[in-house]
């Protein structure tokens, strides 16, 4: 998504950062006045890195995993619960180590699996967006939000599979979600605020959603074109 002012990048969430811009492995919500004022440390730091280039890097040391961009059909497959074998095997663990390459490398806060062609249940984010803060890495095995909360809110979001778009898109203030760690132990946790938005978003796309799903009919209008730029750029066998 393109924030077109330092307001706006306060509260800008994943995927990537533009130069104006901040992307959830996925998705920026565009910031309100209520919301500046209540800005946290976090917060601030993001919007210091919202000032950088946006990162595509043509190869990311450690991975050949990139991000794909939409209509490519692993944004849409179904995705398979990952197994207690794929856990004990370890392959589970390696690639969520280099989703995290990728995320870091394109200066996001979460990435999910089928964004870069893996359809498996798992999603890992930094709300933090910096690698130095490894402590702040969260990985979710096979997670389901079990409770949303009434309450809702809207942002501004954008998504590094879209590029050069965004949209307002309402979610949950707060979810209670189950999921499973590297190890397979079971975990709840409840997620308010940024981390539940930065989670909801990154959970869509273990449901085959993209942000452009829940836009309003108005929102859906205005990204049409840029929509159909992206299908034609990609070719046959999209999946839309």
């Amino acid at each position: 998504m393109k924030c077109t002012n330092r307001m706006s990048l306060a509260v800008a969430f994943l995927c990537s950062l533009r130069r104006s811009s901040i992307r959830v492995s996925a998705f920026a919500p565009h910031a309100t006045t209520t919301a500046t004022r209540s800005l946290s440390s976090t917060t601030t730091t993001i919007i210091k890195s919202a000032l950088e280039e946006e990162v595509d890097p043509v190869h990311i040391e450690g991975t050949d995993f990139r991000v794909l961009k939409y209509p490519h059909p692993s944004l849409r497959a179904e995705n398979a619960e990952i197994t207690e074998e794929e856990l004990k095997s370890g392959e589970i663990s390696k690639i969520a180590k280099e989703l995290f390459l990728v995320m870091y490398a394109t200066q996001g806060v979460g990435l999910a699996a089928p964004q870069v062609g893996i359809n498996k249940r798992l999603m890992v984010y930094n709300e933090s967006g910096d690698k130095k803060k490894w402590l702040q890495e969260t990985v979710m095995v096979n997670p389901k939000i079990v409770q949303f909360s009434e309450a809702t809110d809207v942002e501004n979001e954008g998504c590094l599979s879209f590029p050069d778009m965004r949209g307002d898109v309402q979610r949950s203030k707060w979810i209670k979600v189950e999921a499973q760690n590297l190890k397979g132990k079971k975990m709840k946790k409840k997620f308010k605020g940024w981390e539940a938005r930065i989670f909801q978003h990154e959970y869509d796309h273990l449901d085959g959603v993209v942000y452009p799903d829940r836009l309003t009919d108005e929102g859906k209008e205005e990204v049409k074109e840029r929509l159909s730029e992206l299908v034609e750029d990609f070719g046959e066998g999209g999946a839309l």
